[in-house]
């Protein structure tokens, strides 16, 4: 299997912020495999970073798994998702039924959950996989725009014209996620694919940065440091610190460098001889 490492960069960059004791975020990158994975994590005493731990855990080491062998731009003609849909669907499930076991068999861990974010990087697309608040943003050229929608009670007033969303900045029900991995046996993980281009610039992170820092703001860090990635992270954590701090502050960063085509395989290859 192709590594996709030459194609994409990837930066990183967590934080406890100026309030809490710890950090209840998890991260996870595979450069070569083209995954990046996110977790805000709820719960009490240290059930937060357990619930995280295991989402980025077993979704890492289980899409790595079940890598080899799998063509991701397959469609399954049933569901009309495509192979990497499914594998993003199919472990946040994994991760979820996990959480969800350990939280009923320790009792320490009861009611513990986590938001979860994916962007799986395929054939010049990324996969995108989300649960509760945790954000998915593109920068391409001149545009900076939120890809994933937040599963919270927030976006719910937003979205039934309850709020505009110049008010929501001020709401006191920010944190209110309306799903998360952990709380129940089955979880709704939204999914879609979208094409990169090179030159894209991917930033997943934890409402400890969309909360503290303006959209307007995130975008001119990244359009001013972004030949710097790993500077454009730190410096994402530290507005959020700078601001506040309310909240722990996660950020990944995923450049494109280069178009990343799938290779053809041998069905493909004989197809277009006859062509």
């Amino acid at each position: 299997m192709a590594t996709l490492s030459a194609a994409l960069e990837f930066a990183t960059s967590t934080d406890p912020g100026r309030v809490r004791s710890h950090n209840e975020d998890s991260i996870g990158t595979d450069p070569d495999i083209g995954l990046a994975v996110l977790a805000d994590g709820m719960g009490g005493y240290n059930a937060g970073e357990v619930a995280s731990g295991i989402a980025v855990a077993v979704v890492s080491s289980e899409i790595k798994r079940m890598l080899p062998g799998r063509r991701l731009t397959d469609v399954d003609p049933a569901t009309g998702l495509t192979e990497a849909e499914r594998l993003t669907q199919e472990n946040s499930a994994r991760a979820n039924m996990s959480i969800f076991e350990a939280a009923r068999s320790q009792p320490q861990y009861s009611g513990m959950g986590t938001t979860l974010v994916i962007a799986l990087f395929f054939d010049n697309r990324v996969c995108v996989a989300h649960v509760g608040d945790s954000r998915l943003y593109r920068m391409r050229g001149d545009s900076f725009e939120q890809i994933s929608r937040d599963h919270s009670l927030l976006q719910e007033q937003i979205d039934s014209g309850m709020i505009t969303k110049e008010a929501a900045k001020l709401s006191q029900n920010k944190n209110l996620v309306t799903r998360a991995l952990g709380i129940d046996a089955d979880v709704d993980t939204e999914v879609h694919v979208y094409d990169t281009k090179p030159g894209d610039v991917y930033l997943l992170c934890s409402d400890g940065l969309s909360d503290m820092v303006e959209d307007e703001d995130l975008q001119l860090t990244l359009s001013s440091l972004q030949t710097n990635l790993q500077l454009a992270a730190d410096q994402l954590v530290q507005q959020a610190n700078d601001n506040g701090g309310r909240d722990n502050v996660s950020v990944i960063l995923v450049r494109v460098l280069k178009s990343f085509p799938a290779r053809a395989g041998l069905v493909d290859r004989l197809k277009s001889w006859f062509r």
